[in-house]
């Protein structure tokens, strides 16, 4: 469930727009945040199963109600961020394959939304199915991308090398943040700590060492799956329009109608537009079960699972009508992207809490977060601010 957050239509905008903008220089991007996001997740599950809590109720029980009112209220800005993309990005996966509207798509995205929640009904093994499969079409998707785009191997590896450019290029650090913002989700930490925090007992430690390294592989595992896939939508820009001169990709329609043409290989573009979907339908399970984590955990609010998907898909459907009515298919790229980068704003509400909960001695006894991993997670933590403060500076300083 959480890898399925790691690979929705907003990695799906940000990846393919730094792959078509700058070939393969952002792959070392998408190499770092995967290496954080593994990081964090890794301290998630650990604070949720030695606790026994998620963060959510953590934050609720250990800080003031002013504080826990913030980061909630922030929790649910990231999760309709979300939303936004996963909607959007339904909406042109639909207008590609059956010629639909994109206002027709948005709607249309939020119907199957529904439907795929209301196979909870049939029990939770029925979407595990239907996740995996559509998870596993997505990745044989992609690996038949990969082989048809036929990528230059060599830049292709010195892609994973950092650039200081990244750093100084306004384009490639907003495109950086987006990656960042689309790989480590802020809700995907709430998530997690609440999917495991049942898996062993406070008073066994044995069982906690046990669940912690079956929780662990599971945790690297899946991660590893979101990397390759976030890689191959990167390589496959890189290889197909960078490489052609086509730099710029204004929505993701651009990408489907140029990909049959540029690689001369009729299944490419449904295989896209199919993948594409898959991806939407799937980001909405992860999405509507963070967001009754995040507001039972805040706020002792109880709601079922259709309600909640209800309520945060109706608030994500007005921007995502706007912008289509307002732009039309050229603004759907920039939404996509734009929608990442609030995420990547709001990661460190979510880390700083976590990392002080993980190196809690109290909270979590042996188990508590120490050494040299703790100090790579503070950096991180401050390299995300430093950023999120350039990028705003980049856009509203004295010189824009």
């Amino acid at each position: 469930m959480v890898a399925v957050g790691y690979m929705d239509p907003g990695n799906w905008a940000t990846d393919l727009a730094a792959g078509a903008q700058f070939g393969y220089a952002l792959l070392s991007v998408v190499l770092a945040a995967s290496l954080a996001a593994m990081l964090l997740q890794w301290i998630a599950s650990r604070v949720g199963l030695v606790t026994g809590r998620d963060l959510a109720q953590l934050c609720r029980q250990r800080f003031s109600r002013r504080t826990t009112y913030a980061l909630w209220i922030a929790s649910e800005v990231a999760i309709i961020a979300c939303d936004v993309a996963e909607v959007v990005g339904s909406a042109v996966a639909l207008q590609l394959l059956f010629g639909f509207s994109l206002t027709v798509g948005v709607l249309l995205a939020a119907v199957g939304a529904i439907a795929l929640l209301a196979l909870r009904g049939l029990g939770s093994r029925a979407i595990e199915i239907v996740v995996t499969i559509l998870i596993l079409f997505v990745g044989i998707s992609l690996v038949a991308l990969v082989a048809i785009a036929k990528p230059a191997w060599a830049p292709l590896l010195t892609g994973f090398v950092p650039r200081p450019d990244i750093v100084r290029h306004a384009a490639m650090l907003w495109l950086a943040a987006g990656i960042l913002g689309a790989t480590i989700m802020p809700h995907n930490l709430y998530l997690h700590s609440a999917l495991v925090k049942h898996h062993a007992r406070a008073d066994e430690p044995d069982d906690i060492g046990i669940a912690l390294r079956s929780v662990n592989t599971d945790t690297v595992g899946s991660l590893a799956l979101a990397f390759l896939i976030n890689a191959a939508l990167l390589i496959v820009a890189a290889a197909v329009f960078h490489a052609a001169g086509q730099t710029r990709l204004d929505n993701l329609a651009d990408a489907h109608r140029l990909l049959t043409p540029l690689v001369g290989n009729g299944w490419a573009a449904p295989l896209f537009a199919a993948a594409l979907l898959a991806c939407g339908l799937n980001s909405t399970v992860t999405g509507t079960l963070a967001g009754q984590i995040v507001m039972e955990g805040f706020t002792r609010l109880r709601m079922k699972q259709w309600q909640r998907m209800l309520l945060t898909r109706g608030l994500a459907l007005g921007p995502a009508l706007i912008a289509v009515a307002v732009y039309g298919d050229n603004g759907s790229n920039q939404l996509l992207v734009a929608s990442q980068v609030v995420l990547s704003m709001q990661l460190p509400l979510a880390i700083v809490p976590l990392l002080l909960f993980a190196q809690d001695r109290g909270l979590m006894g042996r188990w508590r977060v120490k050494g040299m991993l703790l100090w790579i997670s503070w950096a991180l933590a401050g390299a995300i601010g430093l950023a999120n403060v350039t990028i705003l500076w980049q856009t509203f300083g004295p010189t824009n």
